[in-house]
């Protein structure tokens, strides 16, 4: 009996490994999977089937539409796990794909079907060592700003409470500290990352992978842990003052942006304006613009910043004040918002890296979202983003130095399109509103280049768009791509070839 269940085992395998039998044995192959893989794993890592509540939990995204699809989750407890995981699905021909807060809502990645999904949801620890963290490729965002918080100590996140620190690290990462700092993955010391062969490699600035993995990261592997830098608190007060306007004041907010808060391409160190435009019926049946002007270091937001928006007449406004750590709340990136919430909605992106604004394209878009939404009921609940973060800290570092191409961007548009999924039909619209409004932005720029901000992509932007026109970083993400993953492991995010 042992040798027939042995040679049952190993013919289960043996077809699992086809994908197309794959596909039609997924229970059998799953179990099969599971049980072979937890023998790799440390007592600590979990696996989870489809159906289970914690399958349920992983697999669940910010956005639902053109997903991965996954047949297995494994929650690694230690960096090994990832490795051994990695190892066991090349040699059953099985795709893989690492996820932390769930928010890549990149097309690129429904490319990657029956596969593993490898969760790195307990690869959470801050430790903080004076000027150093060494933060878990898991560790959310704001888990990394409250321990640093608490050490009196700060670095460069993402905007949002629930997205990793790695996850938009990797494609650069913009943050509310990057004036001063620069981005996110200027901020790395070194990282343990799995290769597409298994191995864990510690890199820093010696390894010839360190410019690749600062703005084109998910290109080239697992990282499992980075060490950063961290700063002393420098400021502990923040404070803001919100705005609304109403249709009539699209020219003359945009107009104010570009002259008293962009300033050429150079704005104040210490304020951030982010705002976007959504319908809110309850205001005004056309489009309300939403504008937060942030400033650090004060209780309350200097009248020199304001005064301009306050001249132009907005609907409402409010103001207030406290800390860094309140300010995802003020503007609705904290756990309780809904971009934290895991819905069931499609959520698309259709981003656009930009120098300044072009007033009149920002009221033909402006225009075409309230036509649309309004005559397309299903696409209401979309909202077109705009964030104006501080410069000097990104400027400051050559951009041949990393990966990251788009340091001499100043404004970072977004059309977020939403929609319940409910078919082909709504989805192609939904995509061709998000195209036509980017295409608005586009042909205001002027310009040739399209640059496209890689952790917001679409996904059918070229790697011109998402790592620069440039040939010599193209070829150089490509010898990289062929030396460090040649069989294309790491392919569904944001893909360089």
């Amino acid at each position: 009996m042992e040798v027939v269940a042995a040679v049952l085992a190993w013919s289960i395998s043996a077809v699992c490994q086809n994908n197309a039998a794959a596909q039609w044995l997924s229970p059998l192959c799953t179990r099969n999977n599971s049980a072979a893989l937890a023998n790799r794993l440390s007592s600590g890592a979990l696996i989870y089937s489809p159906g289970s509540d914690g399958f349920i939990q992983a697999t669940s995204r910010w956005s639902a539409y053109e997903t991965p699809g996954i047949d297995l989750v494994v929650v690694p407890s230690v960096e090994d796990d990832v490795a051994q995981t990695i190892k066991y699905a090349n040699q059953n021909n099985i795709p893989y794909i690492a996820v932390s807060g769930g928010h890549g809502a990149i097309i690129t990645e429904s490319r990657m079907q029956n596969g593993i999904e490898i969760w790195m949801n307990q690869l959470n620890t801050v430790e903080i060592d004076e000027d150093i963290a060494r933060i878990g490729g898991g560790a959310l965002s704001k888990a990394v700003s409250h321990s640093l918080w608490d050490a009196g100590k700060q670095t460069v996140t993402g905007g949002c409470e629930c997205t990793s620190l790695l996850g938009p690290g990797l494609g650069g990462g913009h943050g509310l500290l990057q004036g001063r700092h620069g981005l996110v993955s200027d901020q790395f010391i070194s990282m343990n990352v799995v290769l597409a062969s298994g191995e864990i490699k510690t890199i820093d600035k010696t390894s010839d992978l360190w410019w690749a993995m600062q703005g084109a990261g998910h290109n080239f592997g697992i990282v499992t842990s980075v060490s950063v830098k961290v700063y002393d608190v420098q400021y502990s007060d923040w404070a803001y003052e919100v705005f609304t306007f109403k249709s009539d004041k699209v020219e003359g907010l945009y107009d104010n942006l570009n002259v008293h808060l962009l300033n050429n391409g150079s704005p104040p160190l210490n304020i951030v304006n982010y705002g976007f435009f959504m319908n809110d019926p309850e205001l005004d049946p056309k489009p309300i613009i939403y504008l937060w002007v942030i400033q650090e270091g004060a209780t309350s937001v200097d009248s020199i910043y304001t005064k301009p928006f306050h001249d132009l007449g907005p609907a409402t406004t409010d103001i207030g004040s406290g800390t860094y750590l309140d300010v995802p709340r003020w503007v609705g990136w904290d756990n309780d918002a809904a971009p934290c919430q895991h819905v069931g909605l499609a959520n698309t992106r259709f981003p656009i890296d930009i120098q300044s604004y072009n007033v009149q394209s920002m009221r033909k878009a402006y225009d075409l979202f309230t036509d649309v939404t309004k005559k397309t009921p299903e696409l209401n609940g979309s909202f077109f983003l705009f964030e104006g973060y501080p410069l000097q800290g990104v400027k400051a570092i050559p951009s041949e130095s990393t990966a990251y191409a788009f340091r001499e961007d100043n404004l970072l548009i977004s059309p977020v399109v939403s929609w319940v999924p409910s078919g082909s039909d709504v989805a192609q619209k939904a995509t061709d509103f998000g195209k036509r409004l980017r295409q608005i932005l586009y042909e205001g720029t002027g310009k040739s280049e399209l640059h496209s901000y890689v952790n917001y992509a679409f996904g059918d932007e070229t790697p011109q768009n998402w790592y620069g026109y440039e040939q010599h970083r193209q070829q150089r993400l490509l010898r990289l791509k062929n030396k460090y993953d040649p069989d294309r492991k790491f392919s569904f995010y944001a893909p360089v070839a």
